[in-house]
């Protein structure tokens, strides 16, 4: 069994609330991702179920029981740090045997972990060096087999691949789902890459300045954003929000252009409002019954696409588009709107409105 609850975590360092009610739910054996900004107490709430932070308020379950006042070893969970943080004298087998050793382990337990670990690391040939003949993924790897070693409850892993360049990212990525399946174990991971939370994550939390805005799968957090906040964090380019109201059976926006009202939408009449718009569901290529008049305010090459910045009134929208676009800043266009794909939100409170039937 693997499951982590936390309930109600509150923690604050000085006059800053680093932890403001935080609530979750990991289930065993899931790949669950704390997704935030710097600042938004992802470290905090990892530490705290560790047991390396003093809560304020609040309480940790571990397989169903309260494990609040364990200390750290008792709760039986390995922590890969953002820092490696391996033992510089020793060799990759000492610094990945050393929690086996700390638990009396025999050489012969030792050997047979250590062997099988490194191979599912693919790290054999690294067995003897010591982390300064290392590379960062090197090293990384080290640090990975060390905590898998000694087969903990959960595991813990605060931005593991920060220090990597991007090339060793994503191949990290790879590696670290590919080590969840051949485990089974449960895996909570702090990350403010939101690419990470979404190719690797089973269940992601969204946090944002203690407090958890939303937990769901990707799809869910991407698709069916529960406030505006969480739309624009989560999804590069950012999405593109339009100030407007309902009138009737059209959304009319401050900047003077006019839709269709989306079917699903549940606001009354007069009601301040925030289109939200993904660059991949509105186009410059295509024509439709939706559309936005607006024009061109730049282009951005990316190799596979282009977005295209397209000024509507006072106000910006991205659109992606085929890398063979062509425009010019000033030229005036139309946007195709996708409206079963479009997000509204509150203008006051920032909330997602009904989105049934999307």
């Amino acid at each position: 069994m693997g499951t982590v609850q936390a309930r109600g975590l509150r923690k604050a360092f000085g006059d800053v609330q680093a932890l403001d009610g935080v609530d979750l739910d990991v289930p065993d054996g899931s790949f669950f991702v704390v997704l935030g900004p710097s600042g938004a107490g992802k470290t905090t709430t990892l530490r705290a179920i560790a047991g390396l932070e003093q809560l304020d308020e609040g309480s940790v379950h571990l397989d169903g029981r309260d494990a609040t006042a364990d200390t750290p070893a008792a709760r039986d969970l390995a922590m890969v740090f953002q820092s490696y943080a391996l033992y510089p004298r020793r060799t990759a087998y000492e610094n990945i045997a050393s929690p086996l050793r700390a638990r009396k382990a025999s050489a012969d337990e030792i050997s047979t972990a250590v062997a099988e670990v490194s191979s599912l690391l693919h790290i054999e040939r690294l067995l003897q060096r010591r982390p300064a003949q290392m590379s960062g993924g090197e090293q990384q790897r080290v640090a990975l087999a060390r905590a898998l070693v000694r087969r903990p409850r959960a595991f813990l892993m605060d931005e593991p691949l920060t220090n990597l360049d991007l090339k060793l990212r994503v191949e990290m990525r790879t590696e670290l789902t590919r080590i969840h399946r051949s485990l089974g174990g449960t895996f909570v991971y702090v990350t403010n890459d939101q690419v990470e939370a979404l190719s690797m994550a089973d269940q992601v939390a969204v946090l944002r300045e203690g407090r958890v805005q939303q937990v769901g799968t990707p799809t869910d957090v991407y698709e069916r954003p529960a406030n505006q906040w969480v739309a624009g964090f989560v999804g590069s380019p950012r999405i593109s929000l339009l100030a407007c109201r309902a009138e009737g059976d059209r959304l009319v926006g401050e900047q003077g252009w006019s839709l269709p009202r989306p079917r699903w939408t549940t606001a009354e009449d007069g009601r301040p409002l925030l289109l939200g718009l993904r660059a991949e569901d509105v186009s410059v290529e295509t024509r439709g019954t939706a559309a936005l008049p607006g024009e061109v305010y730049g282009l951005e090459p990316l190799g596979d696409r282009t977005v295209v910045d397209v000024k509507v009134g006072s106000e910006m929208l991205k659109v992606k588009a085929r890398p063979t676009v062509a425009g010019v800043p000033g030229e005036r266009v139309e946007v195709a709107v996708d409206l079963d794909r479009a997000h509204i939100f509150d203008a006051d409170t920032g909330l997602a409105l009904s989105t049934a039937g999307r």
